[in-house]
C-alpha cells in the first residue's frame, strides 16, 4: 500500500497561518508577514500550500512575495541590516557606506555573508533622514553612519554587545 508522503512542516505552518486567517485571499500580505516572522523567511515549499488554502494560483502567490522586498525567500543570517537608500540618505553620501558594506561583508543587497551572519537590505526610508545617513541593525536605529562607523558598529553586533 502506497502511503502519502508528509507534507514539508513549512507548508503544515502555511496552512495552520492560512486557517487562522479564515483562508481569505484578501489575507494574502498578512499570511506571508505572520509566516516570514515565524520562520525568518517565506519557504518556496510553503506557497503551493498557500495558494491551495486561499484558492489561489501558485503564480499569484509567487507574484506577490517576489514583488515586495520585505519578503525574504531563503533564511537570513544571523543578524539583519538594513540600510537607508532613500533620498535624504543618498544626499548625504550613503552610497559610500553601501559600498563599503557590500565589501566589507562580501555581499550584496538582499543576499547574507558567507559565514551566515549577517543579511544585508536596502530600505526606502527609515524615518531617520536627520541624522542621515542612517541604518538599522537587529532593529537597532543608527544615524550619520560613516563607513568607519559601521565598521564599529558591525564588530560590535558580531560580538554580541549594543552599538
Amino acid at each position: 500500500m502506497l502511503t502519502k508522503p508528509e507534507p514539508p512542516p513549512e507548508a503544515e505552518r502555511a496552512r495552520t497561518i492560512c486557517a487562522a486567517h479564515g483562508d481569505r485571499p484578501d489575507a494574502l500580505i498578512e499570511i506571508l508577514h505572520e509566516l516570514q516572522h515565524q520562520l525568518g523567511f517565506v519557504p518556496e515549499v510553503a506557497l503551493p500550500a498557500i495558494a491551495h488554502a486561499l484558492n489561489l494560483s501558485r503564480a499569484d502567490v509567487h507574484g506577490v512575495v517576489t514583488f515586495y522586498h520585505d519578503f525574504r525567500r531563503e533564511p537570513p543570517g544571523r543578524h539583519i541590516v538594513q540600510i537607508c537608500r532613500a533620498e535624504s540618505c543618498q544626499s548625504m553620501q550613503s552610497d559610500d557606506l553601501c559600498n563599503h558594506a557590500k565589501a566589507s561583508l562580501k555581499a550584496g543587497f538582499g543576499e547574507t555573508s558567507a559565514d551566515g551572519e549577517v543579511t544585508l537590505q536596502a530600505v526606502y526610508c527609515l524615518g531617520n533622514c536627520a541624522l542621515s545617513p542612517a541604518m538599522m541593525v537587529d532593529g537597532n536605529l543608527y544615524g550619520r553612519v560613516s563607513p568607519e562607523r559601521f565598521d564599529a558598529i558591525m564588530a560590535k553586533t558580531r560580538k554580541g554587545a549594543a552599538a
